[in-house]
């Protein structure tokens, strides 16, 4: 699925807007770095890859805008920041940055478009490298997947939160095109539903079965026997294996404990961040609370009532039964 496109004869960046899925496929532009920090942080577009891809593109159009400045270097590192600090937890979108901003660093350029027209390419490498690495990801995890299985998931982890293809959706597209029967409960994942709308969206597409469950479902579904696995994605992996992923992960993996179900995090190396020691040095973003005070524009509780509204949480590396990467698939205790 191709939902971020960089269109070059206008020097936009193009991103199916997910806010609007399942019900209407519209299209956001990007033409500069607050078009993009708003894509951002409004959930535009969202997942720790595709975040770091349009994070990579945003560079690019961060020195474009920047070509009018008296001092565009500077001010081109100014939008720089502004880009890299627009979310706090998953770690693709500081790497993103890292990664061209030390491009640009190893070479000299005179102009902002010079750097631009040297960027781009490095940005569509980048975009392609993570596909690449997502069907790594799926011919790894694969194994894991027995013909038969149901395997639970929370959030979207599938083409819409990656540069495409998927990392936890990608290891059941891998098992189906490899000819195994895999069914999938995709929690709905309050409050903005991200596997209600996106998950299901996306394997609804592909013909592959799937069934939508609240998310406080979870335990009854797996004491019925209904869940034979669960595959999940990640915003931050830190250096003990500790995994930052959608609010309610946890409970997801505390569920799959209690009933002896494998726990997968299926997720990139640019996901691990090897300067956080473990999950408590992981900043969790709170959100605004009309995402729980509103559903479809309606209001759902009392208007003065305060809400929790964590993006995330942190799942523990021992609740972890083994977390799939590009390179294989490691016990949390191997990482280092």
């Amino acid at each position: 699925m191709q939902h971020i496109y960089f269109d070059e004869k206008q020097s936009l960046l193009k991103l199916l807007d997910q806010r609007h899925l399942p019900e209407s496929e519209q299209w956001f532009k990007c033409a500069g770095t607050q078009d993009i920090v708003y894509a951002l942080q409004q959930m535009v577009i969202r997942g720790a890859p595709a975040i770091g891809v349009t994070a990579a593109y945003g560079c690019v159009l961060a020195a474009l805008e920047s070509r009018g400045s008296f001092n565009w270097e500077e001010a081109l590192e100014k939008n720089l920041r502004t880009i890299e600090h627009a979310r706090p937890t998953a770690a693709n979108l500081a790497w993103a940055v890292r990664v061209m901003r030390q491009a640009w660093r190893s070479g000299s350029f005179f102009s902002a478009p010079e750097l631009a027209d040297f960027w781009l390419p490095k940005a569509q490498s980048l975009h392609e490298e993570d596909i690449r690495v997502n069907k790594m990801i799926g011919t790894h995890g694969r194994d894991l997947i027995a013909s038969g299985d149901t395997v639970m998931t929370h959030c979207n982890a599938g083409s819409l939160a990656t540069g495409g293809y998927g990392t936890a959706l990608g290891v059941v597209r891998s098992a189906v095109e490899q000819g195994k029967d895999v069914r999938v409960i995709a929690n709905e994942t309050r409050p903005f539903l991200q596997g209600a709308r996106l998950t299901a969206y996306e394997l609804a597409r592909d013909n592959i079965s799937v069934r939508v469950a609240c998310d406080n479902a979870c335990g009854l579904l797996m004491h019925k026997g209904l869940v034979h696995k669960v595959v999940v994605g990640a915003d931050r992996i830190a250096a003990n294996g500790d995994t930052a992923n959608k609010i309610g992960t946890y409970t997801v993996a505390v569920m799959a404990r209690r009933h002896g179900i494998p726990f997968y995090v299926a997720a990139p190396f640019s996901t691990f961040d090897v300067q956080t020691a473990s999950g408590e040095d992981i900043p969790i973003e709170e959100r605004d609370p009309g995402e729980v005070k509103y559903m479809t524009g309606q209001m759902i509780m009392p208007r003065d009532v305060d809400v929790y509204n964590y993006a995330f949480d942190v799942t523990p590396h021992e609740l972890i039964s083994a977390i799939i990467t590009e390179k294989g698939v490691f016990a949390p205790k191997e990482l280092a």
